[in-house]
């Protein structure tokens, strides 16, 4: 069904995770139809009542699963990662790279226009971001989402990688401090500034194809290296009519 999908869908893959939750948020106020993913149907509820229009459960481990979460699509918002256990570090099928690589796939057999994808600060070249114990304990995991990052950067499809720092709960702050080239900035950041960095990130053309490491202002840990500057669309509704005039 390539070239089928409508320009105001936007698909959150990963929505029952704290972060996914935060996009949702974000994104309810807009004029874009909101499809949210999920393994439990436990949670459907839940993000129909944070702001998803259509709640798909979804096995990102299936490819077939993955080509379904993606029909009519436009912008996929991906969120997928593995909850706390034993796998994060000893690696294996995590949903960090085989449920990403799969998600990709299907974005580029569907003709998904553009692609947000969160990382984290000590995937491949941010290494150095992320203490040495916590590198460690997460390892398989980086390893995972360092894998999907090159799969998404080889695709061909315009794309976004976000790698945050240490995520916290706290309230937004509307103070991030983005760096570009891996040994660039570390610390924490809530999910919330995330989810709002995410969300601009396919109507910000200062971010298309790059991999941006983020964190909060009052989250830095060290004094950043390689900082970049990012006028990230704050208004989505005028973003998204200046998007489908072009």
């Amino acid at each position: 069904m390539t070239g089928s999908h409508t320009s105001d869908r936007v698909l959150v893959a990963g929505a029952s995770g704290a972060t996914g939750e935060e996009l949702l948020s974000v994104l309810r106020p807009t004029d874009l139809s909101v499809r949210a993913t999920t393994r439990s149907y436990a949670s459907v509820d839940t993000l129909e009542r944070h702001g998803a229009d259509e709640v798909a459960v979804v096995d990102f481990f299936e490819s077939a699963d993955a080509v379904g979460a993606v029909e009519d699509c436009d912008i996929v918002y991906c969120a997928l990662g593995t909850p706390p256990s034993l796998r994060h570090v000893t690696g294996g099928k995590l949903v960090d790279r085989t449920g990403v690589i799969n998600l990709v796939t299907a974005a580029v057999a569907e003709g998904v226009s553009y692609v947000v994808f969160e990382s984290a600060i000590g995937v491949g070249s941010s290494k150095a971001g992320m203490p040495l114990p916590a590198r460690l304990v997460l390892r398989g995991s980086l390893r995972a989402k360092g894998d999907a990052e090159r799969a998404l950067r080889r695709s061909g499809l315009a794309y976004t990688i976000v790698r945050p720092g240490k995520l916290t709960n706290e309230p937004p702050t509307g103070q991030v401090v983005v760096g570009e080239g891996g040994d660039t900035v570390s610390g924490s950041i809530p999910r919330a500034d995330v989810a709002r960095v995410m969300a601009a990130a396919p109507f910000t053309p200062d971010a298309r194809d790059r991999t941006l490491e983020i964190v909060s202002r009052e989250g830095l840990s060290s004094r950043p290296a390689h900082r970049v500057d990012i006028d990230w669309a704050e208004d989505l509704h005028a973003a998204e009519r200046e998007r489908e005039r072009l």
